[in-house]
């Protein structure tokens, strides 16, 4: 079940673009346009480079520590080059703390503030919701499993990890509206939708082109949904989703005011990163409405707590809703310009 579950949260994804575009959610405060889609590439991410820091001079190695925590985003789930096992997700991904691929924006902020993997430690966790993630500061673990997610994460490491920290990120709350709408996509399915999971996570749907769409397409028409599960899937694309956005708000900016709260207390003198969140299916109401009051608590939270906010309303992504290589560099470039404004 876990595993499947797992699965669905990245068919679910790839469902949801269909429905809309590839999300580049503008905020008012951003004017620049975004970066041309382009199909990603192991040789890419292998390469990936801040152009914006090459002409600078080189940092001093390892001048500080940096500890990101978040959920599959932070993780670099969907790169290429990422190096995890299916039957671990959800269960142990300590391997990715340092061992991450180097195109995810933990990687890329390592390499332009020249850190090593000991002094850029990547605690991103795939499926984690804000409620997990808060037991996992506190205390290091998880007491039970998260039944809608299916993960059960016990670090007992965390904890030192962010006291040792000189700037901590935090980027979470899209699975808090993201997971219960998986969940709903299964039953409203019958989990027929699993078969559409397995193609998934075969990795063929990642890249924008038109063979993508296409295959995207065709898996879909493999669902062979009834009449009955058809209309169950508009009912919740177009009205249960409403009710999740509603119910998951609360919970998730609760969440992350006693996250920040946590991590404060933990480290005081840690410079605190809030990152916003980028809406990967800005054509749903529901979801637009939930990503921009997230936006606008998390700023406000930043303030209460002396943290900074880091906006990334055009960070690309890819049909499964993480982001691409340029999706990363671009959520990389802005946290390093946050952590040098306070140097």
């Amino acid at each position: 079940m876990k595993k499947k579950l797992i699965g669905l949260a990245l068919s679910a994804a790839m469902l949801f673009s269909v429905l809309s575009v590839p999300a580049f959610a503008a905020a008012p405060e951003e004017s620049a346009d975004p970066a041309p889609a382009t199909e990603q590439t192991a040789a890419e991410e292998e390469n990936c480079f801040f152009t914006s820091s090459s002409t600078e001079e080189e940092k001093e190695p390892n001048s500080i520590t940096y500890v990101a925590l978040g959920d599959s985003i932070c993780a670099g789930i969907g790169l290429t080059t990422v190096q995890y096992a299916h039957n671990l997700m959800g269960v142990d991904v300590s391997f990715n703390f340092k061992g991450y691929p180097e195109a995810c924006y933990v990687g890329q902020v390592g390499k332009s503030l020249n850190l090593d993997r000991d002094h850029a430690i990547n605690l991103g966790l795939p499926g984690v919701m804000s409620k997990d993630m808060l037991e996992l500061v506190k205390t290091g673990t998880m007491a039970e499993m998260n039944t809608l997610s299916g993960c059960q994460y016990n670090y007992p490491e965390f904890v030192d990890y962010i006291k040792s920290a000189d700037v901590i990120s935090i980027q979470l709350g899209s699975n808090d509206a993201f997971v219960p709408t998986v969940v709903s996509f299964g039953e409203a399915t019958n989990w027929k939708s699993e078969d559409l999971a397995s193609i998934v996570l075969s990795g063929n749907l990642r890249g924008s082109s038109k063979e993508t769409e296409d295959a995207l397409n065709e898996s879909l028409k493999k669902l062979s949904l009834t009449r009955s599960e058809k209309d169950a899937v508009w009912n919740l694309f177009f009205s249960g989703m409403n009710k999740i956005c509603e119910n998951a708000y609360p919970e998730s900016s609760s969440n992350l005011r006693q996250i920040v709260a946590t991590v404060k207390e933990l480290n005081p003198d840690a410079q605190i990163l809030i990152i916003g969140a980028t809406n990967p299916v800005p054509l749903l109401p529901s979801w637009s409405n939930y990503f921009s009051k997230l936006n606008n608590y998390e700023k406000q939270l930043a303030d209460v707590y002396g943290a900074t906010y880091v906006s990334i309303p055009f960070a690309q992504t890819e049909l499964d809703g993480h982001p691409t290589v340029s999706g990363h560099k671009y959520i990389a470039d802005k946290i390093v310009k946050a952590i040098e404004a306070q140097q």
